[in-house]
């Protein structure tokens, strides 16, 4: 996982509370294995009509937000099944940070594991923010995870919390495998200890 530590991006303003993973990616999507090309299929049904093509009046399909890496939304992101397909598509379409009142819980930790940054803000701070991106051309921000910031384009900044032991992992780009890698030598002595008494079974 590429380690993340700071990030400077258009916002792309989603003002729609309850999003769950069935809408940031359909369940006819799901088939892959893969986390590659997901980006495609995010917010399908609302990004395209049933033909295929298009909706000129959502978010992603406005010119302004094409290039977008930040996406801001309102409370309980990511809710319903706990399809971890939600954060790969949002990763593979170019979404870095996240910004939102709160998310569900399974889904927040998806993020983490796939090198998103989801923020936590007040709900003046985000209703702030969709102000002035939808009044602002090219709104971008500045996101310091090492010093916990948010810098608008005028220079005032917002603060956020985040637990310490996430923190330390988006910084150094471990997911749960990198993890386990670290304590590689102590798994291999463990292994060698248990190989005495490992039975042989032979078919």
């Amino acid at each position: 996982m590429r380690a993340f530590k700071k990030h400077t991006g258009v916002i792309v303003p989603l003002d729609r509370i309850n999003v769950d993973t069935d809408q940031i990616i359909p369940k006819q999507f799901l088939k892959v294995t893969e986390k590659n090309g997901l980006g495609r299929s995010l917010f399908y049904d609302w990004r395209f009509n049933v033909d295929g093509e298009p909706r000129a009046d959502f978010i992603l399909n406005q010119q302004r937000y094409r290039n977008g890496t930040v996406l801001l939304t309102r409370r309980n992101f990511g809710c319903g099944s706990s399809r971890e397909h939600a954060v790969w598509a949002l990763a593979d379409y170019g979404f870095k940070v996240l910004l939102a009142p709160s998310y569900a819980d399974i889904f927040y930790n998806n993020c983490f594991k796939n090198g998103i940054l989801p923020v936590a803000l007040d709900e003046e701070a985000i209703t702030s923010l969709f102000k002035e991106s939808v009044e602002t051309d090219g709104y971008s921000v500045h996101v310091d995870l090492t010093n916990q910031l948010i810098r608008k384009p005028n220079g005032s900044e917002i603060r956020f919390v985040i637990d310490q032991f996430r923190k330390h992992c988006l910084l150094e780009g471990l997911d749960d495998i990198s993890l386990t890698l670290q304590h590689e030598n102590k798994i291999r002595s463990h292994e060698n200890k248990l190989r005495p008494f490992q039975i042989i079974v032979e078919g």
